[in-house]
């Protein structure tokens, strides 16, 4: 069974089914959806489909942006969270794009708490995330502050926990424990 596993890789990449066969074998799997659906957008809706249909029948779902909660819950199931870089973008939302200092404040300290949670679980814990350190440094204010933001938050994830895995054009690569 896996200890804590942090997911990355770029749009497609393979990150998520990799993730997945990583709780294969563990029963009850507590999945973690940080994406909200969007009605107006039926490519997005789309894509959550996909993610929904993969998932087997015996796995509970549970969809959230408050991931200390989660991982404070006194319950063994091994959690799987996708993915970090959706979460992120809902914590950027809160008034963050415009880079205001209290908005900036508020994200950074539900950052901390998820961190503290982490440090704090006992639970098997597998998380997928997007790669942002392998393009190119982004046209705008907004993305240079999205791929920033998860950059810092990846490599805070990566070394609390025990695993890391890059996965590139389907293939996954131990980075770290594995």
């Amino acid at each position: 069974m896996i200890g804590t596993a942090l997911v990355l890789g770029g749009t497609r990449s393979g990150k998520s089914t990799f993730a997945e066969s990583l709780l294969a074998t563990a029963g009850r799997v507590t999945y973690v959806a940080t994406s909200e659906q969007r009605p107006d957008d039926p490519e997005w809706e789309e894509r959550l489909a996909l993610h929904r249909a993969r998932r087997p029948a015996h796995w509970t779902t549970v969809e959230t942006i408050d991931l200390a909660a989660e991982l404070r819950r006194e319950d063994p199931t091994p959690m799987l969270v996708d993915c970090l870089g959706v979460w992120l973008t809902r914590l950027l939302d809160d008034g963050c794009w415009d880079r205001d200092a209290t908005a900036l404040a508020r994200c950074e300290a539900r950052i901390t708490e998820f961190l503290e949670a982490l440090a704090g679980t006992s639970r098997p814990v597998v998380f997928v995330s997007n790669e942002v350190g392998l393009s190119v440094v982004p046209a705008t204010s907004a993305g240079r502050l999205f791929a920033d933001q998860l950059g810092r938050l990846n490599m805070r994830v990566a070394a609390a926990v025990d695993q890391v895995w890059l996965c590139v054009a389907g293939i996954p690569m131990p980075i770290k424990g594995a």
